[in-house]
């Protein structure tokens, strides 16, 4: 097949790419500005932009399938406008470009924060409502483009929509924020631990059901792509264990560690680290929910997620490999 994707350069594009072309798939992939992870012969590359329209014509000529994975992850206060842009605007601009030049199938990468997380004593799956009205950017852009794909579903422009949890894994070449979390955590460059956690799900489990996806996605439906829930003081001690050393860190209370932004601020400064405590990863930490359910892409998809102690071992591996740690 002729298969297009968007946002290549990132995480989870990396290891579709990796994941896509022993399979004999012809791969096209959008380039903005990073290229690191797209030095992989018999790739075919064009610039462009998911803002500029008239970029996105030659990309999408001649594609059976588009996998739209541009994003603006954003956990740091950035302005709402840009967000928006990029995350819903781009996606309109994305998939108008895909219609006009006869895509039959358009897989969308949304986030499981697209969702609404409560109520939490409850498990959550692909039934709950769209957080439309959430406080944090990124969570109501997700939803809102989200929206706007599974309207445009129809018989000769098959959408489907993705929602993976916490991604963590091998060719993070950037790194991500969860990566950069992780190489934090390992060279002891974190003040503190908070309470709460994530749902960890492996990049190349993700990537193995979007490839899935495309002949066993149902139309205008949407997969949780979920693996399991631990909390961050668990994750830094198998991340010490993987390491063979002993390292303890205060766990803050939340009140005290929204007190400490500033702080945190001012630390991420002095090490050169993005901020890895901000008032909306605070958030996403306290208001996530414990219990989220991937039975409907097991048994539609044949997602299986793999042990999250498995997927930090072979993170690690990679980021030593890559001298990032």
């Amino acid at each position: 097949m002729n298969i297009g994707i968007t946002g290549a350069s990132g995480h989870v594009g990396a290891n579709l790419i990796r994941l896509l072309q022993p399979a004999g798939h012809n791969i096209k992939v959008l380039l903005h500005k990073d290229g690191r992870a797209l030095q992989i012969q018999g790739i075919e590359t064009v610039k462009g932009d998911v803002l500029k329209k008239e970029t996105l014509k030659p990309f999408c000529t001649n594609l059976d399938v588009v996998f739209h994975l541009a994003a603006h992850i954003s956990i740091g206060g950035n302005n709402y406008n840009t967000v928006y842009a990029i995350n819903v605007e781009g996606t309109k601009n994305v998939m108008e470009a895909a219609q006009e030049a006869g895509v039959k199938r358009f897989i969308y990468f949304s986030s499981i924060h697209a969702l609404e997380h409560h109520p939490l004593d409850r498990p959550m799956d692909e039934t709950r409502s769209l957080a439309i009205n959430a406080p944090l950017a990124y969570e109501r852009t997700k939803a809102i483009a989200e929206s706007l794909v599974l309207k445009q579903n129809k018989k000769n422009f098959e959408t489907v929509v993705l929602n993976p949890t916490a991604i963590i894994g091998p060719y993070d070449f950037k790194p991500s924020f969860l990566g950069r979390t992780l190489i934090m955590i390992y060279k002891g460059q974190l003040p503190g631990l908070v309470p709460g956690g994530y749902n960890w799900v492996d990049v190349r489990d993700v990537a193995a059901a979007a490839i899935s996806a495309i002949d066993k996605g149902k139309s205008g439906e949407r997969y949780i792509l979920s693996g399991e829930w631990q909390s961050i003081k668990t994750l830094a001690s198998l991340v010490t264990e993987i390491k063979n050393r002993e390292m303890k860190l205060p766990v803050f209370p939340l009140w005290l560690a929204r007190a400490g932004i500033p702080f945190f601020a001012l630390w991420s400064r002095l090490t050169g680290n993005p901020p890895l405590y901000t008032s909306e990863s605070l958030s996403i930490l306290q208001n996530g929910n414990r219990n989220i359910s991937h039975n409907k892409a097991t048994a539609e998809l044949g997602f299986n997620p793999r042990p999250l102690k498995e997927s930090l071992n072979d993170t690690i591996s990679w980021f030593r490999k890559m001298s990032y740690i």
